[in-house]
């Protein structure tokens, strides 16, 4: 088994859903305010809650980087003023 696919297919399915669920939400429409990070990642069922030495504030790493990747292909922005994100 290739171990590395396996990972590379799994970003994918977690940014596809990312996006998927910005889709859904009005406040993610591009003239709306848009969702703190926060929010995203728990409701997309990120969130492994509280463990030791890893507190779900830690857990967000993941997300930063899929909402990065999403705005470098375009596809969100994140307001500079409130740091939220929507799509573009």
């Amino acid at each position: 088994m290739n171990f590395k696919k396996k990972g590379e297919i799994l970003r994918n399915d977690f940014k596809n859903l990312v996006y998927e669920y910005m889709s859904s939400k009005d406040e993610c429409n591009n003239f709306n305010k848009g969702m703190k990070q926060a929010e995203i990642f728990r409701d997309c069922g990120m969130d492994w809650g509280e463990k030791e030495n890893c507190t779900s504030s830690n857990q967000q790493y993941w997300i930063v980087a899929i909402l990065r990747e999403l705005e470098e292909e375009g596809k969100i922005q994140r307001d500079n003023e409130t740091k939220k994100w929507r799509l573009k």
